[in-house]
């Protein structure tokens, strides 16, 4: 059981939004309950941090943010959730990386893990409880991913928890394929007396895949288990699919404490949901990636279609329990 507690004061509420100046960056935090959030909504549409105040007087961080930035600012920071969009992972056309094949034949650049996390956005309604955000679609967007349509993220914050919705709308006349995904930066260890080696993986899938540099899947045999000690090093770059169910889970050996990652709502929710787990050595941060499919989508005919004048969505739910 997490032992949280809502740290409040004469300026602060339970539930509150405010902007801030944070790391030179103009940001909004918001305070609900015992945890708070700091995003980026026009930038990415990034969460940034997610931390705790603990009932002890200590602040926790679930979702890893560096102390310091670059020159870069914002951009390609190893901490957050970004957004992957409009496919995760890597897009490969006869084996040349970031390249994929849209509809009208001509290979074109596709960016690793996409360009919305890189784009600008505009709000479209933010309150205490949260954002919805708008992609604003730039030339080389329009390049990348020739199509007509709207892409829409919703984050909604609770006590406990979190929702991220992507949204793709087509206002086209041609079917549009998308296989996005997120990629949470949980802090790992979750204290300085732990370890990796003190948390564990639940991951329900029937199919394990090692993700290579070339772009290729090579199937690894499962070990007819679905949980995984955080420290072993094949676990890196591993892609898990077939999910039995539509979930995830980081939880201490000990049971005290666990972080579940699911897709929620939705006609099609689990059927397709593969995740990919990562991290640099000895990095603060271990990565249990949700995504729509496995990598290189379009090449292995596993992107989402959505006709013309429909709407498709994917949810990600990050609790703790």
């Amino acid at each position: 059981m997490i032992n949280v507690i809502a740290q409040t004061g004469k300026n602060r509420q339970l539930n509150y939004m405010e902007k801030i100046s944070y790391q030179d960056q103009e940001i909004r935090r918001w305070d609900v309950g015992p945890s708070t959030f700091l995003a980026s909504p026009e930038k990415g549409a990034l969460l940034m941090n997610w931390h705790l105040n603990m009932g002890d007087g200590s602040v926790r961080d679930v979702i890893h943010w560096p102390e310091s930035l670059d020159e870069s600012g914002l951009r390609g920071v190893h901490g957050g959730i970004p957004i992957l969009f409009p496919f995760a992972g890597k897009c490969f056309h006869n084996k040349e990386a970031e390249k994929w094949v849209p509809s009208s034949g001509t290979p074109v650049n596709m960016p690793l893990h996409g360009f919305a996390k890189d784009a600008d956005f505009s709000i479209r309604s933010i309150d205490q409880a949260g954002f919805e955000v708008g992609m604003i679609q730039a030339e080389q967007h329009r390049e990348s991913y020739p199509y007509d349509y709207t892409f829409t993220v919703i984050y909604h914050f609770l006590e406990l928890s979190l929702q991220i919705s992507l949204i793709m709308e087509n206002e086209g006349r041609t079917p549009i394929p998308w296989s996005a995904g997120l990629h949470p930066y949980f802090q790992v260890p979750w204290r300085k007396d732990l370890s990796l080696s003190d948390h564990s993986l639940f991951m329900p899938a029937k199919s394990v895949y090692q993700y290579e540099e070339n772009g290729s899947l090579t199937k690894k045999i499962p070990a007819n288990k679905n949980s995984y000690r955080l420290d072993a090093p094949d676990l890196i770059n591993n892609i898990f699919s077939q999910t039995t169910e539509p979930k995830a889970e980081i939880s201490l050996l000990n049971g005290e404490e666990t972080i579940r990652i699911s897709e929620v709502g939705g006609p099609e929710t689990g059927s397709r949901l593969s995740f990919v787990t990562w991290t640099n050595l000895n990095a603060p941060y271990f990565c249990v990636e949700p995504w729509m499919s496995p990598p290189n989508s379009p090449a292995n005919n596993t992107a989402r279609m959505v006709a013309p004048t429909a709407r498709d969505e994917f949810t990600i739910e990050i609790e703790l329990a």
